[in-house]
């Protein structure tokens, strides 16, 4: 019976600490303020662990496709590069304001902190995933609701390659003309 009144104060404790922290505004929102470091931790490996075990059962097609380097490039430009760069780009005005800070993608992988062998598909199922369903309350949109798979892969297939791009060949990739 002891154990049994424990746990229901604990419980109560718990949600009327919660219910206190809610309402009392006290927890700072403001995306030019960055979190705390657990509460950093918690949120990366949340989305990290979600994301891979969402992702592990996608199937991969030829990324290799040079129609699907030009499609994707197109989307990439108009969608992408303000938040995640081109070529030659350090930051943009949306790189700068977003927290958390959007990956940049001119990069590669090593780059982002990954020292050990990339597994490219786990990536690029992992990147279709993101750019289909997005994440939430990080700015990242939901591509899944206006673009087909097909359309969602030529941008994986790009983002494979732009690392690998010069700013010249970037401009070319994504004119219009």
């Amino acid at each position: 019976m002891n154990k049994i009144k424990i746990f229901i104060f604990t419980v109560v404790l718990v949600v009327v600490s919660a219910v206190t922290v809610i309402y009392s505004g006290i927890i700072d929102v403001a995306a030019d303020e960055p979190h705390g470091d657990l509460v950093y931790w918690l949120l990366e490996q949340t989305r990290e662990n979600s994301i891979e075990i969402a992702a592990k059962d996608i199937d991969v097609p030829n990324l290799d496709d040079a129609e699907m380097l030009l499609s994707g490039g197109m989307d990439y430009q108009f969608m992408c590069a303000s938040c995640h760069l081109s070529p030659g780009q350090k930051e943009s005005d949306m790189s700068i304001g977003l927290y958390p800070a959007p990956p940049n993608l001119t990069v590669s992988h090593q780059s982002h902190g990954d020292k050990n062998k990339v597994d490219e598909n786990k990536v690029s199922r992992e990147q279709f995933w993101v750019i289909k369903h997005g994440i939430k309350a990080s700015g990242m949109p939901a591509w899944g609701k206006t673009h087909d798979d097909k359309r969602i892969w030529d941008m994986v297939a790009f983002i494979k390659r732009l690392p690998s791009l010069t700013a010249e060949e970037y401009q070319i990739i994504t004119s219009t003309d």
